[in-house]
């Protein structure tokens, strides 16, 4: 019969084994950052199982993440082993740090939105129909939301049907009459991650670098691209090596693009970027392509007093002088020989690499008039363009012929 009797011993040894072992778990949490729920915390997928996520949440104990919450509609995973994850603290029960990206489908009554309500835990929702002044949502639950327009998006949809049938998270900003008032906000989400973005980039992001970026708007003096945290705006002048007169010709809403930070002015919430930085530099075909002596076509894009621009290709434009124009007249503007728009075909008379520019003279034929001004039979360069002092050497010429004048009476 002893031998069918309980050993005392060893269920002591159990029951110490049992509260070492629940000492040691309470250690092991001692010294963790208290979170409350509904906080938002960045951890690190650690190792994705069956039905659950585990998370480094930087506490003595790993969190867990319901593994629907990171498969997308085909039950494909969206995460990683590795990755970065924002997630909202709910719970924590028996060494277990529960954690949540949203509140989703499947949880019923309007209880749970209230607390989402009120920790800040989003909530999933699908946009049933378009109301007066915002869009009717159900979310989970079968809990019925409103949302205003101007809380969907961080800039106005520019048609509302579209987002008709769609799902996406949402902040619940207003909860009354036991859930018969609920208002929500896909817009906080994307603020509080366009917020996290602008942090991240003040330790990355640096003059000079390319970046990718949509735009968001176009306008007369240039267009606002977005690079994921803060947007800044693309001067119409950095779009190109060539001159623009109409954006909208060029770039277009929601395109995508690569850009080069020009300037950074975080105080001030000011960035501007470049367009033409990334793009080859079509000077470096002058002396190569584009020689002295040869014939090229060419399109007037610009007519002053002194002569007209002439655009060989984006980027590379020369000047032809108004000596150059109106087969012997003596003209008072260039306008008077050509006109921005025309087509002609010219010759590189001289090319002057330092100062980046080009004289041409006009082809004999194809209806320009070639002949050159008798009277000022050497102007056809930057040079005899006007400047603030006036041009000192045509004044010259003015007194030497006066004074030639003078000695032959």
């Amino acid at each position: 019969m002893e031998d069918n009797k309980l050993d005392p011993e060893g269920i002591n040894e159990e029951q110490d084994g049992e509260e070492s072992f629940a000492d040691l778990l309470e250690e092991s949490l001692i010294g963790a950052v208290e979170l409350k729920p509904g906080q938002q915390v960045a951890s690190t997928v650690l190792q994705i199982g069956k039905q659950c996520v585990f998370l480094d949440v930087g506490q003595k104990g790993e969190g867990i993440l319901d593994r629907n919450e990171v498969q997308d509609e085909e039950g494909n995973l969206t995460v990683a082993v590795g990755d970065k994850l924002n997630a909202y603290f709910v719970s924590r029960a028996g060494g277990e740090w529960r954690f949540t990206t949203r509140l989703a489908s499947g949880v019923a009554g309007a209880a749970q939105i209230e607390e989402a309500w009120r920790s800040g835990i989003p909530v999933d929702g699908r946009i049933e129909k378009e109301t007066k002044g915002g869009y009717e949502v159900k979310l989970a639950g079968g809990v019925r939301a409103f949302c205003p327009f101007s809380q969907l998006g961080l800039r106005r949809q520019e048609m509302p049907e579209e987002v008709i049938d769609t799902s996406r998270p949402f902040r619940v900003i207003k909860f009354g009459e036991q859930g018969r008032n609920v208002v929500v906000s896909h817009r906080a989400l994307l603020e509080e991650e366009r917020a996290q973005q602008r942090e991240a980039l003040k330790e990355t992001l640096k003059e000079g670098m390319v970046v990718k970026g949509v735009v968001t708007s176009l306008r007369d003096f240039g267009a606002f691209i977005d690079i994921g945290g803060i947007e800044g705006l693309l001067p119409i002048s950095e779009v190109g090596y060539g001159r623009i007169e109409d954006i909208s010709q060029v770039l277009q809403v929601d395109q995508e693009l690569e850009v080069a930070v020009k300037k950074i002015d975080w105080e001030a919430n000011r960035f501007s970027f470049s367009l033409r930085d990334t793009l080859a530099d079509p000077w470096s075909k002058v002396g190569s392509i584009y020689v002295e002596g040869a014939s090229y076509p060419g399109t007037v894009a610009r007519v002053a007093q002194f002569g007209a621009f002439v655009t060989l290709e984006d980027g590379i434009d020369g000047l032809l002088h108004i000596s150059r124009l109106g087969g012997g007249r003596r003209l008072k503007h260039a306008q008077e020989a050509v006109k921005a728009g025309q087509k002609l075909t010219v010759t590189i008379e001289k090319i002057d690499p330092d100062q980046r520019r080009i004289s041409l003279v006009p082809v004999a034929g194809e209806g320009q008039e070639t002949a050159e001004v008798e009277a000022e039979p050497s102007r056809s360069s930057y040079e005899d363009a006007p400047t603030g002092s006036g041009s000192m050497g045509t004044l010259g010429d003015m007194l030497k012929a006066k004074l030639e004048q003078k000695k032959k009476r």
